[in-house]
């Protein structure tokens, strides 16, 4: 049941199709537009890091260890190690007397071309902090020492703060955990697989956190959803779509590997939920603005910087315009 979402041209000539599969949930979790199967089962990826990061907050870490908002955005980031993104993990290493060691993640150098040059220029070595996931990591680091628990198997599915994630992330989604099947993320993580109106169902609640039945979890939902729309360089980095989107007050979003794409609005009360199957996160750009304006989104601003972001024309290493990329879906009703 897959659609193609994004056809791409050079010389005149069709040179790659990427398919995929796009739902559009409501308030209540019910799939209002869809491309492609709407309940493809998919990993989350890093799209479930604002999730991840609700247990921890919900039980008081921000309160312990005087954490502000940017801290808390970092925790749900896919950072570029750009210079605030490694002056704020620096800050979360100081405020919650974690060592760096402690993380799981490998170390990594900057994924930021501008930082890389830096760091090889200077002399520098890969750390762990640098990988792009160690906010989310440091953030269940805190949680651990806050309750008490081993950080030594932080990651690993049966240790108690990743059984609390699960039932944390089933909660939101709507389903049974039972249903949510786990992998290994490329940090060393958990990662679940669900179906694609679930994370759709999950991002509505991230968006409007009074649709959450429990109310910490719900004040927790608040709290770093508003921590990011407030420090959106620091979920993602120059250039980057989540950025572009968490700048407006209106949309909670986060991408996550190998194509797999979450956001929501807020006033609008819809979740929106795709994925490549390729793979490939390049089409996001355009993928996100053409559903947008196809739901017929009133922030035109928002809509000038991802077409000003992400073009349609495909230019070589030169610049040269050698092609060009377009959206081929329509969002159609349920069947």
């Amino acid at each position: 049941m897959e659609t193609v979402l994004v056809n791409e041209y050079r010389g005149g000539l069709l040179e790659c199709t990427h398919f995929g599969h796009i739902c559009i949930v409501n308030g209540r979790g019910e799939v209002v537009k869809r491309a492609g199967n709407p309940h493809q089962l998919i990993f989350t990826r890093s799209a479930a890091k604002p999730i991840q990061a609700i247990p921890g907050i919900r039980a008081g870490i921000v309160e312990a260890f005087g954490l502000g908002d940017a801290e808390a955005a970092i925790m749900a980031a896919s950072h570029r190690a750009e210079a605030a993104h490694v002056g704020t993990l620096e800050r979360l290493l100081d405020k919650t007397g974690l060592k760096e060691e402690a993380l799981v993640c490998a170390p990594s150098l900057p994924l930021d071309e501008h930082a890389r040059e830096r760091v090889l220029r200077q002399g520098g070595n890969r750390r762990r902090l640098y990988h792009n996931c160690a906010g989310k990591h440091l953030g269940v680091l805190a949680y651990c020492k806050l309750k008490g628990y081993p950080l030594d198997g932080y990651n690993r599915p049966e240790h108690p703060v990743q059984k609390e994630i699960l039932a944390t992330l089933a909660e939101l989604a709507g389903c049974a955990q039972d249903d949510i099947s786990l992998g290994t993320d490329g940090c060393g993580f958990p990662v679940f697989a669900l179906p694609l109106s679930a994370l759709a169902a999950a991002y509505v609640k991230l968006a409007r956190p009074e649709l959450i039945d429990d109310p910490k979890t719900a004040k927790a939902a608040a709290f770093i959803a508003s921590a990011m729309n407030r420090h959106p360089q620091l979920v993602a980095g120059s250039g980057r779509i989540d950025s572009i989107l968490l700048a407006d007050p209106n949309i909670v979003a986060k991408g996550g590997f190998k194509g797999v794409y979450a956001f929501a609005l807020r006033k609008e009360r819809l979740g929106v939920a795709f994925k490549v199957l390729d793979g490939s996160e390049e089409e996001w750009g355009l993928i996100v603005t053409a559903i947008l304006e196809q739901l017929g989104y009133g922030n035109e601003e928002t809509l000038r910087k991802l077409r000003s972001a992400f073009p349609s024309a495909i230019k070589n290493d030169e610049g040269w315009e050698v092609g060009h990329a377009e959206t081929a879906f329509s969002l159609g009703n349920p069947v």
